[in-house]
């Protein structure tokens, strides 16, 4: 009598854990899939957000002064192309341009040597005041910026390198930033892989190049990414240093020959129009690095298991 009481309480409660299965699993995938509406329509609109100053920005440029003053227009009546064409052809905005590429991209390299070199003996090296080095290196990194500029300026005065491209390029040899992220990266790779290149004959140039360097490929790019953006859109630094408007950077550039005039006297539409043909290398560099930047971010240093 027992047994079969217990079996039909096993049966009973089969039937209902079925139905409730039934009920449940229909109910489960609605829920998923409002979910996953929602945070595709998050991500949209954060999408939009972030866009809308570059969609805006290059809008504005195809529009005519009276218009970009004007709030309640939108759209322009007729597109004026000619903004583009007179800013690539009619001004110096291509030379501003060709001197940010090469201002940036030296300073990336030599960031690039430096931060690696400094960072790999700060982890692999043994030596005493190890500890010591690295804090006042990250000390230095919360000093204000502006802090800097005098000091700089003199030591560049005395060695007559203002108003040239080594002082520009020189003066922002060293990246703490650069030094911090390569060190976190280079903390991941096995020190057995490094003590083993070592017996085997290899030096400290050597490992870091050729072993360290491509295993750590991602943190590399990123902040190669992140010191091109910084350098190029440089604004103050060089303003200081350089007075000279064959010297001038984008930055400097787009202000000195745009906008001098004050606000009454500026031609927004071509500060518009050279404001979109400024951020096209960018656009350019990130479509191109984009996966190893994200890898870089999220800590992922490319090696397996």
């Amino acid at each position: 009598m027992e047994g079969q009481k217990l079996l039909n309480g096993y049966q009973t409660g089969q039937q209902t854990h079925r139905q409730g299965a039934v009920m449940f699993g229909p109910g489960r995938k609605i829920i998923n899939s409002l979910l996953h509406l929602l945070k595709m329509a998050v991500l949209l609109l954060a999408s939009l957000v972030t866009a809308f100053p570059f969609v805006w920005m290059i809008i504005s440029a195809l529009k005519t002064k009276a218009e970009i003053m004007d709030v309640s227009v939108f759209l322009p009546e007729t597109a004026q192309w000619q903004n583009f064409s007179e800013v690539l052809f009619e001004s110096p905005m291509v030379r501003y341009i060709g001197n940010s590429l090469f201002v940036s991209v030296c300073t990336v390299a030599i960031q690039v040597v430096t931060g690696a070199m400094i960072a790999y003996a700060i982890v692999f090296m043994k030596f005493r005041g190890r500890k010591m080095l690295f804090a006042v290196i990250m000390a230095t990194y919360m000093l204000p910026t502006a802090a800097t500029y005098v000091p700089s300026y003199i030591i560049l005065s005395n060695w007559n390198l203002l108003n040239t491209y080594t002082g520009l390029i020189i003066s922002n040899a060293v990246s703490i930033f650069g030094i911090f992220l390569l060190r976190q990266a280079f903390m991941q790779v096995p020190a057995g892989l490094v003590e083993a290149a070592k017996i085997d004959g290899a030096n400290a140039w050597k490992i870091l190049w050729k072993i360290v360097t491509p295993m750590t490929k991602s943190s590399f790019i990123t902040f190669g990414l992140m010191s091109f953006i910084s350098s190029y859109n440089n604004y103050m630094w060089p303003s200081l240093i350089t007075d000279s408007p064959e010297m001038s950077l984008v930055s400097q550039g787009l202000r000195r020959y745009f906008i001098e005039g004050g606000a009454y006297g500026t031609e927004w539409p071509k500060v518009m129009a050279g404001s979109t043909i400024i951020v096209v290398p960018l656009l350019i560099l990130f479509m191109f690095t984009q996966k190893w930047f994200i890898n870089g971010i999220g800590g992922d240093t490319g090696m397996k298991g």
